[in-house]
């Protein structure tokens, strides 16, 4: 399977030489690899072109940097890079963040999978952060979902869902695989690897509370059900910080709920994303009164929808 991988970048000269060595010791190399710095104040564009100038299927991009820079940045520097490679040709498109690495064998892993299942449209694997965590087990999403920084897609997948839409508030990439599961294209994490994520998720210019404040007006804008809210909320306050955790994550639900923030999806997909969690919840029910361990990763397997 041939694949290109478009990186969008902005002040990344603290982790993006990992990313850049994780990619090119690849046992399977990618056919183009376009990185756009998205208007970068640091050296991350430098930092870039040493390696372009050792690897020619590493091309640099720089776009000028928004005035109103916003989450929907991200989409328009993708929308960039995905013209570059227009003129490759690939069956498998990547957005990979600038603060990732990975195994070596790791593309060559996934391209295995989209080779043995034409249905797959999304892959990827679960991953690691500083802390010990592990989405495959500190995550609800489960394994019917590929995190947003490093996503895989089979190109007619990505053409068919209108790739990332761009959104001013953010929620991007899961947008894009939940579109893609509705329309029926298989989205696959595979746990038999990880890559690791630098910065914690959404925590770029924020504090940890901040942050989680952040997660819950997104849930809300995000078309996520009230009910399965409160047991996010819930199962947040057991976790660092305590009980403050699940209080940010509750009244930024709230807050985007009073100020009824416009929506960033379809009343369709926010019919499907909340029968989703109802399922999941069903499922944590069905596990807790049987008096088993709740197994985050494979909740309420749904296949192929």
């Amino acid at each position: 399977m041939k694949y290109v991988l478009i990186t969008p970048a902005r002040n990344e000269e603290a982790f993006i030489t990992k990313t850049l060595d994780s990619v090119v010791t690849q046992t399977v190399l990618p056919e183009r690899w376009v990185i756009v710095d998205d208007g970068s104040t640091d050296r991350t564009s430098q930092i870039v072109e040493t390696y372009t100038k050792r690897h020619p299927w590493i091309e640099l991009v720089r776009r000028a940097q928004d005035p109103d820079r916003n989450f929907a940045s991200k989409a328009h520097a993708v929308d960039l890079g995905f013209e570059r490679v227009n003129s490759v040709q690939f069956e498998i498109v990547g957005n990979l963040d600038a603060d990732v690495s990975f195994e070596a064998d790791y593309m060559e892993f996934v391209m295995q999978k989209f080779a043995e299942d034409p249905d797959l449209g999304v892959a990827g694997t679960p991953f690691t952060q500083d802390g010990n965590y592990d989405s495959s087990k500190d995550s609800f999403e489960g394994e019917n979902y590929v995190a947003g920084p490093c996503q895989l897609f089979r190109h007619e997948c990505f053409q068919e869902i209108g790739g990332y839409v761009p959104n001013r508030a953010g929620g991007l990439d899961w947008i894009a695989v939940m579109t893609a599961r509705m329309k029926g294209w298989k989205v696959k994490a595979f746990p038999e690897k990880r890559f690791h994520h630098y910065r914690t998720l959404g925590t770029a210019r924020k504090g940890p509370l901040r942050a989680l404040f952040s997660y819950g007006e997104k849930d809300y804008y995000l078309g996520g059900s009230p009910v399965w809210q409160l047991f996010r909320v819930a199962y947040r306050m057991t976790k660092r910080p305590v009980l403050l955790g699940g209080l940010a994550l509750l009244f930024g639900y709230c807050w985007a709920a009073m100020r009824r923030m416009k929506r960033a999806v379809t009343p369709e997909l926010m019919h499907f994303h909340r029968r989703e969690q109802m399922k999941k919840l069903r499922a944590i029910f069905r596990t807790i009164l049987r008096f088993k361990k709740v197994d985050s990763f494979r909740l309420a397997p749904t296949g192929h929808n």
